[in-house]
């Protein structure tokens, strides 16, 4: 059922927001040029490792790193604060979701640097789900939670995952991106 409901949101999303891909990659590209969309190893379900697409907001030679690790200005394009700020640097994951590699809902995923977090979230079994576009941990806190608390919300939803609670999820989420709230 999961599953379904990522395929066919995926393509519905990808259909209704085209325009405004398209003009995010016109916008990305004027402003610091090729790539458009930036693409990073990152550990999924099984602990596997898979490549995500993002809209490229770093300057081409910023060094890989968690998002909060990276706060100096000058890594950012031009546009690529608010990119981030606005969660639509976020939009290409929709053809992850649609390959299968993500889903809409579950923990989000990590690069393979981020050891302490990988190997907590290996311990409790949460690399038995694939990751999300969003999840329970970014409606507690996003970027704002340690990464103990982080596995514990991970946890939380692995053990109470339903397609009510993703709607549930999705639709905080959409409140999170509109007001900004916890967005380092």
């Amino acid at each position: 059922m999961k599953r379904a409901f990522d395929v066919i949101c995926s393509l519905l999303a990808l259909a209704l927001l085209s325009p405004l891909l398209a003009l995010i990659s016109l916008v990305v590209l004027l402003d610091d040029g090729r790539p458009v969309i930036f693409r990073q190893e990152r550990v999924g379900k099984g602990n596997r490792l898979f490549r995500i697409r993002k809209f490229r907001t770093m300057r081409k030679d910023t060094r890989a790193a968690a998002s909060r690790e990276v706060r100096d200005e000058d890594c950012y394009t031009r546009v690529g604060r608010f990119l981030r700020k606005a969660s639509l640097d976020e939009l290409p994951q929709l053809l992850n979701i649609l390959e299968g590699t993500m889903s809409f809902v579950g923990p989000r995923p990590l690069i393979p640097e981020e050891d302490t977090i990988r190997a907590l979230r290996t311990e409790a079994g949460i690399y038995d789900l694939p990751p999300g576009l969003t999840g329970w941990a970014q409606i507690h806190g996003r970027d704002t939670v340690t990464d103990e608390e982080k596995v514990r919300l991970d946890e939380e939803y692995r053990q109470k995952q339903s397609l009510a609670l993703d709607l549930r999820i999705l639709f905080r989420t959409a409140l999170q991106v509109v007001t900004g709230k916890d967005v380092d």
